[in-house]
């Protein structure tokens, strides 16, 4: 086994041979260093191993965020297997069908057992006996490679899709991505979990981190004040976030806080509000907040503060090593300023598909250029700029609206925290613009005063013909609001 903390290849087993007592995980008042997480994921590799998990296996990760993601996550790194996350916030039938479809041989949970697939075992992360320490793997030749998920789409438009890849490759050395690479990750990385772990980017960073000698500090749930007061304590240098946490935290009372040891605050998932991003960016230190554009499906833009402040409302160009191309339906590409389907190319071997679903994958790519549905443009300068997926879209009066547009326009009202606008059936029209509105504390409803500061923003076709006034508006453990969730349940309404 080769490298050293400072130098490359790193790997969790390098740090764990080199530094054993070097603090890995803080999860509340517990406290896991490299070499306890080195013997228990052996350990629980182990385990899985008797229980009949093999090279290209999955195993299901049914867990809140702890510290035993990490356990089992190199567990099953260690077996060349794939982990599978899955959302305790699902229903039974939700997760039945994830356990099913991703023919997993065993699942993590937390207590009993939510499933019932045949020949699938659940394996109890707080019982007795999980994971016991071991200092010798059940083999060694996917030692230095990383944990690699099985993912599954979001599954708005229908029953969620797993992204398949090539399956894990022994690696002699542990070798450090492309993405760590260019956010600076080092063994100085101290990252806050704050986002629920069964999503793709809050792992992600998580295991950057740790592959590179960092420390991962955990939260369990999300709040304003939690959150800031554990950047305060721990001196987190890194964390990654959506645009609801920024809601959050410039609820509560974050001028109380230090934020100074703050070096990278990305931030990705949901359209970020061009007034929410002014505002957050005085919350953090100065050239910290950056953001990103990409799926479970592909890496796409990033953009850094400096750039954003010249180009508000940008999700900045492509990655290193990537091109972006906006096309039209006719796949020909758009003109600066003219919205059509964003498609991004991949890193080399990051070719997938959507499994049981050739259509789906069939469409999803142009050439070599893969496409999650998205809508945007690029301006002279090659910066793109986010519209909606082309499902969000609204047609009224044979005129397209874009609902991101809406709510940015929303976002901008000083009474208003966050919106979620769609189109609803009408008669006359095709569609009606419809918006969910999510206001402060405090602040009184007023439709007829809203419509009028909108009208500042927005030319009357796009301002909504009818509102509504919620507490606080649904959303995914991601952030994300439940848009569709909303349009449904409304247009059931009548």
């Amino acid at each position: 086994m080769s490298g050293q903390i400072g130098s490359y290849p790193r790997g969790v087993s390098v740090t764990a041979s080199i530094d054993p007592d070097r603090i890995a995980l803080l999860d509340g008042e517990r406290r896991l260093t490299f070499g306890e997480l080195e013997e228990r994921a052996n350990g629980l590799a182990l385990v899985l191993a008797e229980r009949g998990v093999e090279a290209g296996d999955a195993v299901g990760l049914l867990l809140h965020n702890r510290a035993e993601w990490f356990i089992v996550s190199h567990a099953v790194a260690r077996l060349g297997a794939l982990f599978v996350p899955i959302s305790p916030r699902l229903t039974s039938d939700e997760v039945e069908y994830i356990v099913a479809d991703s023919k997993m041989k065993i699942c993590c949970t937390e207590g009993a057992v939510r499933f019932s697939t045949e020949g699938v075992a659940g394996l109890d992360v707080d019982a007795p006996g999980f994971a016991p320490p071991s200092t010798a793997p059940p083999r060694r030749d996917f030692l230095n490679t990383p944990p690699a998920m099985l993912g599954y789409t979001s599954g708005t438009t229908g029953r969620p899709k797993a992204v398949d890849r090539p399956p894990p490759m022994p690696a002699a050395e542990a070798t450090s991505s492309a993405v760590a690479a260019f956010w600076g990750y080092g063994p100085d990385a101290v990252q806050l979990i704050n986002g629920p772990l069964y999503h793709t980017a809050p792992s992600a960073y998580a295991e950057y981190a740790l592959w590179e000698g960092g420390r991962v500090v955990v939260q369990d749930r999300f709040t304003g004040e939690g959150c800031l007061a554990l950047i305060a304590e721990h001196r987190v240098t890194r964390t990654q976030m959506v645009p609801a946490h920024f809601v959050r935290i410039l609820e509560s009372d974050w001028t109380k806080h230090d934020t100074a040891s703050i070096r990278l605050v990305l931030h990705a998932a949901a359209t970020c509000p061009v007034a929410l991003k002014w505002r957050i960016l005085e919350v953090f230190p100065r050239g910290t907040v950056w953001e990103l554009y990409g799926a479970t499906e592909a890496m796409g833009t990033v953009i850094s503060p400096g750039e954003w402040i010249l180009k508000p409302g940008s999700v900045g160009r492509p990655f290193p090593g990537l091109t972006v191309r906006v096309l039209d339906d006719r796949g020909r590409p758009t003109p600066p300023g003219e919205i059509g389907t964003i498609y991004v190319s991949q890193f080399p071997g990051a070719h997938f598909s959507y499994r049981g679903d050739a259509a789906k994958t069939e469409a999803a790519y142009h050439d070599d250029f893969v496409t999650v549905g998205d809508l945007g443009h690029l301006d002279e300068q090659g910066y793109l700029f986010i519209a909606d997926r082309r499902t969000d879209l609204i047609v009224s009066g044979g005129v397209n609206i874009y609902p991101a547009e809406v709510e940015n326009a929303l976002a901008e009202d000083p009474d208003v925290v966050d919106a979620a606008v769609f189109g609803l059936p009408d008669a006359r029209m095709g569609q009606r613009v419809h918006a969910v509105v999510e206001l402060r504390s405090g602040a009184t409803p007023d439709e007829t005063a809203l419509l009028e500061r909108l009208s500042a923003h927005l030319a009357d076709f796009k301002r909504p013909r009818t509102f509504e006034f919620v507490a606080r508006l649904p959303r995914e453990p991601n952030g994300k609001v439940l848009k569709r969730r909303l349009q449904e349940e409304r247009a059931a309404e009548g």
